[in-house]
């Protein structure tokens, strides 16, 4: 017999259904609570709110782990690659080898941006804030794949592989080509021989007649940056990609629109502050000592990469990702940054004085994501940026999730009402303050 829960309002009771995930997650059913009782329930932040059922990503922060389609983040970091991984997210299983050389094709057949899209690009301000662009570009890809983008789930679903592609592969081209433009260089062209992530910081960072090659260990840490984001569960920006989605839109708009919730600096600004707080101690004549002492007493700023939201133990992408970011400093050859050491003084001090290992202020992914991204040259008003190609193939997987649901409702939230009751209106020549 199926579990319920019983349910009390205004001297009735009220059975109710309980869903169970297939990792033991128990959550009661209310979708009938408005009709039979008049009762809505009030979850400000949606914090206890299950949205959907999913079968992308499972989380459990209490123990820290984190796991997608049911494989173990920390196998598939050190087994796997973020195409390799992407694939697994959208698709549910690891590609078998034709299934992944048809998947590689397909995303260098579309690395390349239309011409048209490229003036598009240089047509912006070069102030332009690189997320900006980016929201822009991705929904501009309605209009060059109608094909792909009629907003008929039924119909787009059937083209659904050529449109993951197409969102995988440009969205690394747009982003590269946005850093260029804003600083009035040249656009570089995909090179159809090379990796996913050799092929960005090239597009990134060759100049004429001199190709950006990177190193084994930089092309690694920027591969592992990607994988460990590339979904976590119902997050700010999956919420809105599946509320759009939702209302029947295609997939470009859908993810643009998940663009423009990460660009919220509460969202995927946080490895942007890390660095930023650390320009602020050095700046201060710090070296992280009176920094530290100010957050234990309460009077100092917010320690920006430590603790995280749902982790309440240690962010197992922080473990994966530390060691990488060791190996591509050593063959980047950076041993004296004045951030970096005041970084690493902010870790130790984290991972060893009670007060901190007491509130599990452990590291956290964007700690140490901010830290790469600065060694590899991204600039800071780009981070997000990275953010957001690292997470395309779970938009893209949750999008499908929407789009293929048979039963879907588009999604529309209920309030609580706080505002005037009825009253009449007033002539202007009576109004008064």
């Amino acid at each position: 017999m199926s579990k319920t829960a019983l349910l009390k309002l205004d001297n009735k009771e009220i059975t109710l259904p309980i869903v169970i995930g297939s990792e033991g997650e128990k959550a009661v059913d209310i979708g009938k609570l408005r009709a039979e009782t008049g009762y809505i329930t009030y979850d400000e932040g949606f914090g206890n709110t299950g949205s959907c059922q999913s079968a992308i990503t499972y989380i459990d922060g209490e123990v820290g782990v984190l796991r997608y389609r049911g494989y173990p983040i920390e196998q598939l970091a050190e087994k796997s690659n973020f195409i390799e991984s992407a694939f697994l997210v959208i698709h549910g299983e690891l590609p078998t080898p034709q299934e992944r050389i048809r998947f590689g094709r397909l995303l260098t057949q579309h690395a390349p941006l239309h011409e048209g899209m490229n003036r598009f690009l240089q047509n912006f301000p070069r102030s332009s804030h690189p997320m900006a662009v980016l929201s822009s570009a991705l929904n501009s890809l309605g209009a060059y794949y109608p094909h792909l983008a009629t907003n008929n789930h039924q119909h787009d679903l059937e083209h659904f592989d050529e449109a993951a592609a197409i969102a995988i592969s440009k969205v690394r081209t747009i982003a590269a080509h946005s850093y260029r433009v804003s600083h009035g260089l040249p656009l570089n062209y995909p090179r159809p021989n090379w990796g996913y992530c050799e092929n960005f910081l090239h597009l990134m960072f060759s100049e004429p007649y001199n190709d950006y090659v990177p190193t084994a260990e930089v092309a690694q840490a920027l591969n592992l940056f990607l994988l460990l984001h590339a979904d976590h569960e119902q997050n700010c920006s999956t919420s809105t990609v599946k509320m759009v989605a939702s209302a029947g839109a295609n997939l470009f708009a859908s993810v643009s629109a998940g663009v423009n919730a990460l660009w919220g600096p509460l969202h995927g600004g946080a490895n942007m502050a890390v660095i930023q707080m650390l320009r602020s101690i050095h700046a201060d004549g710090d070296d992280g000592t009176r920094f530290i002492a100010a957050a234990k007493d309460g009077k100092g700023e917010r320690l920006m990469g430590f603790g995280h939201r749902v982790y309440k133990n240690y962010d197992p992408r922080a473990k994966i990702i530390k060691a990488s970011f060791y190996k591509a400093l050593a063959s980047l050859g950076i041993k004296d940054d004045p951030l970096l050491n005041i970084a690493m003084k902010l870790e130790e001090v984290a991972l060893h004085d009670d007060y901190f290992v007491s509130r599990k202020l452990y590291p956290n992914v964007d700690f140490y994501s901010g830290l790469i991204m600065r060694a590899l040259r991204i600039p800071e008003d780009m981070f997000t940026v990275m953010f957001a190609i690292g997470r395309m193939p779970g938009w893209i997987a949750q999008w499908r999730e929407v789009a293929a649901n048979p039963k879907l409702k588009i999604y529309r939230p209920r309030q609580v009402y706080t505002g005037p009751t009825i009253r009449d209106y007033v002539p202007m020549e009576k109004r008064q303050r």
